[in-house]
């Protein structure tokens, strides 16, 4: 059987069993060394030691164990090492940018000089003292780097005071990498406008851009969910291209590439929510302000495993001066779709048309809507641009866009028509008017009165208000009856002051005498 290797030195703790099993348990040398597991030389090597020092047993109180190992072993020094190196600044330093654990050693070693550690005992070290640190070893964080996002599992009620209605709002929650510091909002919900926003939002709280965004894989982010190749939505890209940064989500049920996030979500849900749970809440706002004074609070806690330091003073030390600058505006949220052109120019969207120039009738073409404009893209190229409507089922429409033939009668209004009515005469304005009229909306009309202004063309302008007063009297008010009379000249038929007719004369009418 193979010997152990000696030991280059015997532990303190052994020698005080060794005095003990002999002087008090009266046990030989050969028993005592079986018990403890050490050789009968070093048994019998202790106790001449103790023999020599003039030592009794037993010892006395102020006698230490340190001060023991100096009597048995006069020639050695009891300290193993002098001095340690702070390994939580060591860790620190670790999270910056190009450091590395040789460059550390050697500033180490330059200050403490000889009472440093040897490199390998060094890193040894430095592995036992993360080991015992509640922190998973599985991922290494660069400061700057990572910013994880996710939703809690829990919602929050809001009521609506004036109905007593309850919605449920989702909470965004966010940390950075290294340093933790974390971001709460509340949300109207887990859709593409309230992810997106809150987002843009969260970075603008950080004051700056991470390289990275971990968000875990919900419909608002990827599109589909895939462990392998997941594809960033249009939105969400947007929103990365503005910043400037990489959106890289976490595979579909594997927490620990989100680890960061679930540990926010859980302190969160201790420190913020369950603070929450009986209060009432009336709007978004309202408890989102509540939430901003918790969030403030949860960032300046002291962690234990951090030499107390809080998030916030990580952060301010860490992460932040590796962060990314954020650009000159603020992200706007825009939805991204693909419409095709209707006959008549225009693009359906969000309860709205909205003109482009009319050669690209039946082509395809990609709508940017964001909260104030809609763009609309052909080939890359913008081809229109246009306020966005708050009124559902309107028309919004450029003349530039619209053919030659189409531009004049986009000019007629309601008021225009009536006006241009009475420069015909009085008869013909009550026939405009009663068109209108006649009409559920006024653009419905356009068309049948400015038939009657294409008549004026090739009728005189009192032939034109002498059929408008036949019709009034006959009960007739439209363009084609109108259009008859003067096909035929009948607009003299028509009585002095309009109250009467007289009678029509034609081969196909038969008069007073056929009747009896």
């Amino acid at each position: 059987m193979t010997r152990k290797k000696k030991k280059e030195r015997t532990e303190m703790c052994i020698y005080i069993n060794v005095l003990r099993m002999k002087f008090e348990q009266r046990r030989s040398n050969r028993t005592i060394a079986a018990a403890l597991g050490i050789g009968c030389t070093t048994v019998h090597d202790i106790l001449g030691r103790f023999t020599v020092a003039n030592l009794v047993w037993p010892l006395p109180a102020e006698l230490s164990p340190v001060d023991l190992d100096r009597l048995l072993y006069p020639g050695k020094s009891g300290k193993v090492i002098n001095t340690l190196p702070s390994w939580l600044d060591i860790d620190t330093e670790l999270s910056r940018k190009g450091m590395t654990k040789q460059l550390l050693w050697m500033e180490y070693q330059s200050a403490v000089g000889g009472d440093a550690l040897g490199y390998s005992q060094f890193c040894a070290l430095f592995r036992d003292w993360k080991k015992k640190q509640r922190r998973s070893m599985r991922m290494e964080h660069k400061a700057g780097e990572k910013l994880f996002i996710d939703f809690c599992g829990p919602t929050v009620p809001i009521v609506n005071p004036a109905t007593g209605s309850v919605r449920q709002v989702a909470i965004f929650v966010a940390a950075m990498g290294v340093s933790g510091y974390a971001y709460i909002e509340a949300c109207e919900g887990q859709d593409m406008a309230s992810w997106l926003n809150a987002n843009s939002r969260c970075l603008h709280f950080m004051g700056g851009v991470p390289e990275l965004m971990i968000p875990d894989n919900l419909r608002s982010a990827v599109s589909p969910p895939d462990r392998y190749e997941p594809v960033i939505n249009q939105s969400y890209q947007a929103l990365a291209n503005h910043y400037e940064t990489v959106v890289l989500p976490a595979r579909p049920r594997k927490p620990k590439d989100k680890a960061k996030a679930e540990s926010t979500v859980q302190l969160v849900e201790r420190w913020v929510l369950a603070r929450l749970r009986k209060r009432r809440f009336y709007s978004l706002a309202e408890l989102n302000q509540v939430i901003r004074e918790l969030n403030h609070e949860l960032n300046l806690r002291p962690m234990r495993h951090y030499g107390g330091q809080s998030r916030l003073e990580r952060f301010e030390q860490l992460d932040k001066p590796a962060l990314g600058p954020l650009p000159p505006t603020q992200w706007e949220y825009s939805e991204y779709l693909v419409a095709r052109v209707g006959p008549d120019y225009h693009i359906d969207y969000g309860k709205n048309w909205y003109s482009v120039p009319h050669p690209l009738v039946g082509e395809r073409v990609d709508v940017i809507a964001t909260q104030r404009l809609v763009q609309i893209h052909h080939k890359g190229v913008c081809v229109a641009t246009h306020p966005r409507s708050d009124n559902a089922y309107r028309h919004t429409t450029q003349a530039a866009h619209m053919p030659a033939n189409h531009k004049g009668q986009s000019q007629w209004t309601p008021e225009r028509l009536c006006s241009w009515a009475l420069s015909v005469g009085v008869c013909t304005l009550k026939v405009v008017e009663s068109i209108q009229k006649s009409k559920a909306h006024p653009e419905q009309a356009y068309r049948s009165v400015l038939g009657l202004l294409n008549l004026q063309r090739r009728y005189e302008t009192t032939q034109l208000e002498k059929a408008c007063a036949l019709a009034l009297e006959k009960g007739c008010i439209n363009r084609s009856f109108i259009a008859n009379v003067l096909k035929h000249g009948r607009e003299s038929e028509v009585t002095q002051d309009g109250a009467g007719v007289s009678m029509l004369v034609h081969e196909n009418l038969r008069g007073p005498d056929s009747y009896h």
